[in-house]
């Protein structure tokens, strides 16, 4: 596992494990933080995954306390605490990223599916380079953005396109509003360029591409937001703000957040519509 999955992921998963240790053996984090020497803030933000264990002798401390004997047991833990303490691709990028941003992405790297709603721009997944560099270059002068900044954002938005495009690639379903898809981003000819880019996505078998007609009189979403699904961890919900990227992984909330992805995919046409919508608004918008 350490090998395969990303830091991020090790780190939230081996959080999850401690967790459930603790409570199996019907400790409490104050106890276990007291016995150990370990500040309470400290253990819970590992609990959670939003910090790694970063000495493996603290993990030994944690495994004799929680009784954990059996080697294999052991190892496949330590393993889990090596791989957290590696360098996530984006390290490089974490200067661009909004409070809460490195977690999604790292969690949004080893995610089995992809759902996500827009309905202000093209989600990040399905933007072709000139989309993302024209968005991002709009707000460079209200944001206080340098050109570097902007090219950061879009390398970073075509190297995270590569986990759908790969053989075997992440499932990716998107619903966007048809207004996401009138507003101009750049140009005419950015916008001809971006919605090839959709139908191009849209074809591959793990890719699935919706939009929610103007005139089509259904429940749209007032917000955005993203939920990813997991093989080992239960799914998340994150969603965007100006300086921040929220997340939720509480079971009312993820179930909320589903529910109305699902109430909008069934109203909106199916991806094999996509096409003709899409060169429909091209004709009337962009000709």
């Amino acid at each position: 596992m350490a090998a395969r999955r990303g830091p991020t992921y090790l780190r939230v998963i081996l959080g999850k494990e401690l967790r459930t240790l603790r409570e199996r053996t019907g400790e409490t984090a104050e106890s276990v933080s007291e016995a150990l020497g370990f500040s309470r803030t400290k253990l819970s933000r590992v609990e959670k995954g939003d910090i790694p264990l970063p000495k493996l002798a603290d993990l030994e401390r944690l495994m004799d306390r929680y009784k954990i004997t059996d080697p294999d047991d052991r190892e496949t833990l330590l393993a889990m605490q090596r791989g957290s303490l590696s360098t996530e691709p984006w390290t490089s990028y974490r200067h661009i990223l909004p409070s809460g941003g490195p977690l999604f992405f790292g969690l949004e790297r080893d995610a089995k599916r992809i759902c996500g709603y827009e309905n202000t721009v093209v989600a990040g997944l399905l933007q072709a380079e000139s989309y993302a560099r024209a968005q991002l270059s709009s707000a460079k002068i209200v944001e206080e953005r340098t050109t570097e900044f902007v090219e950061h954002g879009v390398r970073m938005r075509m190297e995270r396109k590569k986990k759908i495009e790969a053989p075997n690639g992440v499932e990716l379903h998107i619903i966007l509003t048809e207004n996401t898809l009138r507003t101009v981003i750049g140009s005419p000819e950015v916008m001809r360029a971006q919605y090839e880019e959709i139908i191009r996505l849209n074809e591959l078998e793990n890719v699935e591409v919706q939009i929610i007609p103007e005139n089509l009189p259904t429940y749209r979403a007032a917000w955005s937001f993203t939920m990813l699904e997991f093989d080992a961890l239960d799914p998340v919900i994150a969603s965007d703000s100006y300086k921040a990227t929220t997340m939720w992984s509480k079971e009312t909330d993820v179930w909320q957040y589903q529910r109305h992805f699902s109430a909008m995919a069934k109203a909106a046409p199916g991806p094999l519509e996509t096409p003709r919508i899409l060169n429909d608004l091209e004709r009337k918008l962009w000709r």
